[in-house]
């Protein structure tokens, strides 16, 4: 019998850390000029990239579907991934995106996980900031990194449901960037299955990719904004019907 989660809402995170009113410094910085910080960045990439790939094979045995789609990928671009991983979303984008150095949009209580959490701004976190002056901060890096033809990681359902096999309700605000900057949006679609290994409980774990899906340059913004959400949207909900397995059960609480 599957585990039973009880939620009042899909606004509701089950990802809860010890640090989750964790808050950014003042002085926090998402792009850093300190050519010696570049220095040990690029030296970490290479070491985070072979523990996601181990991780992704030897311990969690995911399967990969269409990441050629993401290879053949020639400019910067959006990954959309539904939010179903506490673990898995942090260090899976990291073999989905090789060879592009992907950056992930996060909250802010990930940075205070003991120990990881001091290195996710490193590998190539981009916490959300609690202030408006600060977001500009954060949108100029986005700007920056799909400039340099990088990925930028976005979990538009924002909160952490693990196993959850349905599709929650978008954030319309995680869809501006793509809009904005004009550049093409893939998705990245986790599904579940019960395992064919009768000593495995959990269930084998199959991403597929789809994609590039582009705004309309002619189009007003929030129009843009409203059709990517939707490509995204429609794109996962098809795609998680590949999942039979709920190892986690969600029930709603009556109120």
């Amino acid at each position: 019998m599957s585990e039973v989660l009880y939620y009042k809402s899909f606004d509701q995170d089950f990802a809860e850390t010890r640090n989750q009113d964790f808050h950014l410094p003042k002085n926090y910085k998402w792009l850093h000029g300190n050519p010696f910080y570049r220095f040990f960045a690029m030296c970490f990439y290479p070491v985070v990239v072979l523990f996601s790939l181990c991780y992704l094979k030897l311990c969690a045995h995911i399967t990969i579907k269409n990441r050629y789609l993401l290879r053949h990928a020639r400019e910067g671009y959006f990954l959309y991934i539904n939010h179903t991983q506490w673990f898995g979303d942090v260090v899976n984008p990291f073999t989905l995106t090789f060879p592009k150095h992907p950056y992930i949009i996060c909250s802010p209580a990930n940075l205070g996980i003991p120990i990881i959490g001091k290195a996710l701004p490193m590998a190539g976190a981009l916490p959300i900031p609690d202030n408006v002056h600060d977001m500009r901060k954060l949108n100029a890096a986005i700007d920056k990194r799909i400039k340099q033809k990088k990925c930028v990681i976005v979990y538009p359902e924002s909160h952490m449901w693990p196993y959850y096999t349905g599709v929650r309700p978008f954030n319309a605000a995680a869809f501006h960037y793509p809009a904005k900057l004009h550049a093409p949006v893939y998705v990245a679609t986790t599904t579940y299955k019960k395992s064919i290994y009768p000593w495995r409980k959990k269930p084998h774990i199959t991403i597929y990719i789809d994609g590039p899906f582009y705004d309309d340059e002619d189009a007003p913004r929030k129009q843009n904004v409203n059709d990517l959400m939707r490509y995204v949207n429609l794109t996962m909900k098809r795609r998680v019907k590949h999942s039979t397995y709920e190892y986690i059960t969600y029930k709603k609480k009556s109120s």
